[in-house]
């Protein structure tokens, strides 16, 4: 396939070192030195875009990319509170898009896990709270992912209405408590306590590997799509 790279920082080269070892090409890679070129990219040239830039950036990037009528899979957080103009845009337009906080297999299983076990916990008198650690470059807090395994114990708990990022006093609110340390890839906490025991279940990503695969293997499956998908998606067609 020719994929086209938007954003270009440790987790686009290592799509693309990953893209080419799969037999892909790599038509366009876009960063801040020649983000004016993202209008290049059209059908002629490209099967598919990853982008995976700021959250300052992400929107207008996949807006400019979905205008050219090629589909994107984006990774991009802290931009989701305009996905709704994206859903209309590929309704009304036939366009194709991607979207997940994480494209990891290991943290899409952690993800269900999660909801199982909320299901299981709420009313048990367990207090419940989610720690969100990531490298010091990360900007958005909390993370796209902590912020999907906060929703998921919300839509299985009925005395959760919504989460904050920080301490919350309300007990119907979750706290995410977001670290930025060196440079740990992702790692992810749901913690229940109380007087008499803890639960605990984590998932820790070793590298930035299985974020990047995942990627590469959504675009390779989406190319020939049409509409707005995500991992759930993907899963119940790959597993």
């Amino acid at each position: 396939m020719r994929i086209a790279l938007v954003g270009y920082g440790k987790m686009g080269q290592l799509i693309e070192k990953l893209a080419i070892e799969r037999g892909n090409t790599i038509s366009k890679v876009i960063d801040l030195n020649n983000s004016s070129e993202i209008t290049e990219i059209t059908p002629d040239t490209t099967d598919v875009v990853i982008e995976f830039t700021s959250p300052e950036s992400a929107f207008n990037n996949i807006m400019s990319v979905l205008k050219q009528k090629v589909p994107v899979v984006s990774g991009s957080t802290g931009w989701l509170d305009k996905m709704p103009e994206v859903e209309k845009y590929c309704k009304e337009n036939s366009g194709t898009f991607f979207y997940a906080s994480n494209y990891s297999l290991g943290v899409n299983i952690f993800f269900k896990v999660n909801k199982y076990l909320a299901e299981l916990m709420a009313g048990k008198g367990y207090k419940v709270s989610v720690e969100d650690i990531h490298h010091i470059h990360k900007l958005d807090a909390p993370s796209g992912t902590g912020i999907t395994i906060a929703e998921g114990i919300i839509e299985k708990n009925k005395d959760l209405s919504s989460w904050k990022e920080g301490e919350a006093s309300d007990s119907s609110v979750l706290s995410i408590y977001s670290k930025r340390e060196g440079e740990v890839p992702g790692t992810h906490s749901v913690n229940y306590t109380s007087e008499i025991d803890d639960i605990r279940i984590t998932h820790e990503a070793h590298t930035r590997k299985g974020f990047a695969m995942g990627a590469v293997m959504v675009a390779e499956w989406l190319s020939d799509k049409k509409g707005v998908f995500n991992m759930d998606d993907y899963l119940n067609f790959s597993l």
